[in-house]
């Protein structure tokens, strides 16, 4: 067990540098981003995030079963060819209205601007966040367990937000640009990204001594970030993979 920030540093630049390869990306270590770089489309990458949640190896197998030329489909086309797929919380009618919502979407505006939208009064990626949600919302209004679950809601305030860690998991591909995440985005800064914290992060978090909060949530993904800022105020999340991993591995 690691004593000291110190050392914890040593370890996760390290980490950083020899994960940040492609071959970290593979059925072998299966991760929804091996689909999202295959593609590098803004649109597909957000449909890899959001299904992110459970085991890594049947969330890859589900994404790999969809057909996301879809994207440019018609409305009819999308409810014909999706309606044998589910995943976990999302039956039939949750995947084909997250296809729907995100095909009326593209053709108004980009996923980017919206989020930048939001973000570029004040450089808070929440902001750009909530900005995106209440238009995806508007855009094609559903309520059902598993389309809300996929899509998220808007907080009644950040204090009480859970993390939305597949929504930031995604910034992070989209904004940054290195041998693992995309760096589709140009309108929005690295240096204002938050950390995507899961169960697993958050727990590892707190062994290494990372993170002092013992409530998972939103406040928690912000302390994290901001005790990687001290180290790299410019890129904090480049930690966030190389800790997945290491949690993951099991390595503590």
């Amino acid at each position: 067990m690691l004593l000291n920030l110190e050392d914890v540093k040593l370890l996760l630049d390290k980490e950083v540098k020899q994960r940040n390869s492609s071959s970290e990306l593979s059925l072998e270590k299966p991760d929804p981003l091996l689909i999202a770089s295959k593609y590098k489309d803004e649109s597909i990458a957000l449909i890899c995030a959001l299904f992110a949640y459970g085991n890594a190896g049947q969330i890859v197998k589900f994404l790999s079963s969809l057909d996301f030329s879809l994207l440019n489909e018609s409305e009819e086309t999308i409810s014909k060819e999706l309606n044998t797929h589910y995943y976990r919380f999302q039956k039939s009618e949750d995947v084909i209205a997250l296809f729907t919502a995100l095909k009326r979407l593209k053709e108004l505006s980009s996923i980017e601007e919206l989020f930048y939208e939001g973000y570029k009064k004040e450089h808070n990626i929440l902001d750009g966040l909530w900005n995106f949600i209440e238009t995806l919302r508007a855009i094609y209004p559903k309520n059902t367990h598993g389309y809300n679950f996929l899509v998220g809601s808007l907080p009644k305030k950040v204090s009480s937000a859970g993390t939305y860690k597949r929504y930031l998991m995604y910034l992070r591909w989209m904004v940054r640009d290195d041998n693992l995440d995309l760096g589709l985005w140009k309108s929005i800064n690295k240096k204002d990204l938050l950390m995507p914290l899961d169960t697993h992060t958050f727990k590892m978090s707190q062994k290494l001594g990372l993170l002092q909060r013992k409530s998972y949530d939103m406040k928690a993904s912000i302390e994290l970030t901001n005790t990687f800022k001290k180290w790299d105020k410019t890129d904090p999340i480049k930690y966030d993979f190389a800790l997945y991993r290491i949690g993951q591995e099991g390595m503590f």
